[in-house]
């Protein structure tokens, strides 16, 4: 129970934005040291205190109130140091001195790396003359040795505490950073692939309608061109060329949406006609050529849409080759059917060994969902029949080719 409190204290505390955190390190230091003065237990050194209570007050608000700039370097730890001197001329208090510290472990977490090889430098010196000053007086005086051993330690302690904390921080931040990058890449690679994928489609849907409408266009235009016609004949023949035109505007418009974000000269490249599933064959000659056994079954009797059987072969593409790639000398069966009005493509392939999911590289699924989703279809892809499947349907109109 008290463990979750202290835990929720904590993570409430880190929540704070930075100017709260050293707020509420004033005022409980505030808090802290003033019961300590009225208890009367703050000299380092016997005897009275020459300067008297109201002026420790003093110098536990200055103290306080440069906690609140504790994070500003060089500005609070200079304010602090002036601090701690007059305290040193009045006499050394062990609250102030203690406080100090938290200046020292400030300055070396929160400044620039050259103020953190300042304050090592300056707490290396510091440790010099410490040793220094023990061997010198440890003739002189009993209490001297454990007095400047303590001493010793209040300043090594913080910078090496900072210095610690610092370089941590510093390892956690470049993996985060390398981490973020590396995260951009594979975004930047997905974006890619897809953009790659959209060009390829918008080349097939180019090869696939252009050119009926383009000679629907061509032959209304020689009908329209000839003497004697009808005018009903002209007037319907006038109104199929106009559409003809639209359909090949919007046909345009929809290849230059595909586009976007492609380079000058990518939309341009492959040029061949579109292949369909009845060239499935070309496919499973590749992948027996490396060692990868194809059985392909299609029931698959009538035409389909040539968008829906383009985004088919695709698919059945992307997956012999990831079966060929992740899933070597394995076996793939390919079931092609048309089923109450939907064109159902499965590719099963084994996972030979320690064969990875043939899925779970690379783009090859965000492009199939991407070509699938564009045709109305839905795929899927993961565990199942005889490793790894991946199944996709198209809602097919019968009688459309």
């Amino acid at each position: 129970m008290r463990k979750g409190i202290g835990k929720s204290v904590v993570a409430a505390y880190r929540a704070l934005p930075a100017w709260r955190q050293d707020g509420v390190i004033a005022v409980v230091t505030f808090m802290v040291v003033l019961a300590i003065y009225f208890t009367g237990t703050y000299r380092l050194a016997p005897g009275a205190d020459r300067a008297g209570l109201w002026v420790r007050l003093v110098e536990l608000v200055a103290l306080c109130g440069a906690q609140l700039l504790r994070r500003r370097v060089p500005g609070g730890i200079l304010l602090a140091t002036a601090v701690l001197a007059a305290d040193l001329a009045l006499g050394a208090s062990l609250p102030v001195v203690v406080v100090y510290t938290d200046f020292l472990y400030a300055a070396t977490l929160y400044g620039s790396r050259l103020a953190s090889r300042i304050m090592v430098g300056i707490a290396a010196v510091a440790v010099v003359f410490l040793l220094a000053v023990t061997v010198l007086l440890a003739r002189s005086s009993e209490g001297t040795v454990p007095a400047a051993l303590g001493l010793l330690s209040l300043v090594m302690v913080p910078v090496w505490w900072a210095m610690n904390v610092r370089g941590q921080r510093e390892v956690a931040d470049s993996e985060r950073d390398r981490a973020n990058q590396v995260a951009r890449i594979a975004e930047l690679d997905r974006r890619a692939a897809v953009a790659a994928e959209r060009a390829r489609m918008a080349r097939d849907l180019h090869d696939i309608v252009a050119g009926h409408l383009s000679a629907i266009a061509i032959q209304s235009e020689a009908v329209l061109s000839m003497d004697g016609d009808p005018r009903t004949t002209r007037s319907v023949l006038t109104a199929v060329r106009e559409n003809s035109l639209s359909a090949l505007d919007e046909m345009r418009a929809m290849i230059d949406l595909l586009r976007v974000g492609l380079g000058p000269g990518e939309a341009e490249a492959e040029t061949t006609a579109p292949p369909r599933l009845a060239d499935l064959s070309r496919l499973v000659q590749s992948a027996e050529a490396a060692g990868t056994a194809v059985a392909v079954r299609s029931t698959l009797d009538i035409g389909v849409p040539a968008a829906v059987d383009l985004a088919a072969y695709r698919i059945v593409q992307e997956a012999l080759t990831n079966a060929v790639k992740h899933a070597p000398d394995a076996r793939v069966e390919v079931d092609i059917g048309l089923r109450d009005g939907s064109l159902t493509v499965a590719v099963d392939n084994e996972l030979v060994g320690h064969a990875a999911p043939v899925g779970d590289c690379g783009h090859g699924l965000s492009t199939m969902r991407e070509r699938a989703g564009l045709v109305g279809g839905t795929l899927t892809a993961g565990p199942g029949g005889r490793g790894w499947l991946v199944r996709a349907e198209f809602p097919v109109k019968k009688g459309r080719a």
